[in-house]
């Protein structure tokens, strides 16, 4: 059966396929994959039934007439706020906690009528690029469970490869969403920042999170963010702006289009078979009317260490609230206040939480605020400029995902600043707020999958779903 979002809002509406019964294929597949898997840290499967026959009685009386995901199953990363279900951030500090409301991105979800059927494996709090550092467990590659999803989104990057949901949403603070989606052979979109509202993410780093989402294909993207994107008066970093139509440009030539090849990443160790995919892509990009140049960004080595500076030091403040006082889990080794906030701490975060706090701690310390943090904010600027200058020559940005495929478990994790230096194609997008997303072109020697990079212009999400859309076409993806 075709799992597009589109053939399946189709057979909907046709009654060919009940909500009912999608619901019920879909976790037939989960039964039958996620003791392989792990991409789930939860599951709603008897909510998600009673909500398909309501949702089936609605259709029956004329709502949801233009919803192309009425019925439609989903998947919600595990720091995204769902009312009543748990909501674990991926860590043990958050193990019990139950949200009193949705976040904005799900509830417009539920409100066209998708189906929510669980949530997400995460790297904890985010912080992570392979989903090993969830205190419940790490997530397999659905090609190969000898290797990690990516992370931190590796738990819905997973689920919609294994085919256990139909889309997953995910947030991307360093490339969150982009290097699990090449990794498990999927479609991911981080949007510009501000296009989707953060109210009900559980904050890692602010001024970088966004919420994105990962699907099979740049069309089923495209459909789902016309529904989670527009202004929230509840999150006033959300850009006011009418409806966007992200479809509206799928299917038009490529035709004038210039796409511009960052250099830059080809000089930083990439696989072999990373590069040549890439290369491969865009000359199937060229075929199509599109024109490729390269270009040289500079700065662009400054990228990692300006995020993890910057990114640490927001993660620092944002998880201060954590101290086994106002909810989560709390030490009964404690003797005092002080010392309970200690152990709280020390017991109910992991490894890589701790380091990163600490990190940001630092940075933001008397003597050293200067000399890194306000350096960094500085090289995030200049960043920023060299992006917008290219892109006034060229309409898209072609890059790679990842420097790799996807990594065997238990590889770097005695080396965090090696680890940290695989983000190296995947932050420029986040210092800079502009949107990105990943797209499938290739497989390496082992069968992995390998994905290619789109970086556009601030709010010009259309035009990555056109060349996408294209791209998939032309490779019957």
């Amino acid at each position: 059966m075709e799992w597009s979002i589109r053939a399946l809002a189709q057979k909907i509406k046709k009654h060919e396929l009940s909500p009912t019964e999608l619901v019920k294929l879909q976790f037939d597949q989960i039964e039958k994959k996620e003791p392989d898997y792990h991409c789930y840290i939860s599951l709603q499967k008897e909510q998600a039934l009673v909500r398909a026959k309501q949702i089936e009685q609605e259709l029956l009386e004329g709502k949801y007439a233009e919803s192309l995901l009425a019925g439609i199953p989903f998947a919600v990363k595990d720091n995204l706020c769902t009312k009543g279900i748990r909501t674990t951030c991926g860590s043990k500090i958050l193990e019990q906690f139950q949200p009193i409301y949705d976040a904005t991105a799900v509830e417009r979800l539920q409100a066209v009528g998708a189906i929510l059927i669980g949530k997400t494996n995460m790297d904890e709090f985010a912080m992570g690029s392979t989903t090993e550092n969830s205190y419940f467990g790490a997530t397999k590659n659905p090609h190969n469970i000898a290797y990690t999803p990516g992370g931190s989104s590796g738990g819905s990057a997973a689920a919609v490869a294994a085919k256990e949901t139909v889309f997953a949403l995910g947030t991307d603070t360093g490339g969150s969403i982009r290097q699990p989606a090449a990794f498990c052979g999927v479609t991911g979109i981080k949007p510009t920042y501000g296009t989707v509202s953060r109210y009900g993410l559980i904050a890692y780093a602010s001024s970088f999170d966004q919420i994105g989402l990962i699907a099979r294909t740049a069309e089923d993207c495209a459909i789902v963010l016309e529904t989670i994107a527009g202004a929230d008066k509840k999150d006033a970093t959300c850009r006011k702006q009418k409806q966007l139509h992200y479809t509206e440009n799928l299917g038009k030539p490529l035709t004038g289009i210039r796409i511009g090849i960052i250099k830059d990443y080809f000089d930083m160790g990439l696989q072999t078979e990373v590069g040549e995919s890439i290369f491969s892509a865009a000359k199937k990009l060229q075929e199509q009317g599109a024109i490729i140049d390269e270009i040289h960004l500079p700065h662009l080595s400054y990228a990692v260490p300006t995020y993890y500076v910057l990114a640490c030091a927001e993660a620092s403040s944002n998880l201060s609230r954590y101290d086994g006082v106002k909810y989560g889990y709390r030490s009964e080794n404690g003797k005092d206040l002080h010392a309970m906030y200690e152990a709280t701490r020390t017991e109910g975060f992991g490894e890589e939480v701790k380091r990163r706090i600490l990190l940001g701690t630092f940075v933001l310390s008397t003597g050293y605020y200067d000399d890194y943090y306000c350096q960094a904010q500085k090289i995030r600027t200049m960043l920023k400029q060299s992006c917008e200058q290219v892109l006034k020559k060229v309409d898209v940005l072609l890059a790679p995902v990842a420097p790799t495929t996807a990594l065997p478990f238990g590889m770097n994790l005695s080396n965090p600043v090696e680890r940290y230096q695989a983000d190296v194609c995947t932050v420029l997008a986040n210092l800079t707020g502009l949107p990105a997303m990943s797209v499938p072109c290739g497989v390496d020697k082992n069968g992995l999958p390998i994905g290619m990079q789109l970086i556009g212009k601030a709010w010009e999400e259309k035009t990555l779903f056109q060349v996408a859309h294209a791209y998939e076409n032309k490779n019957g993806l």
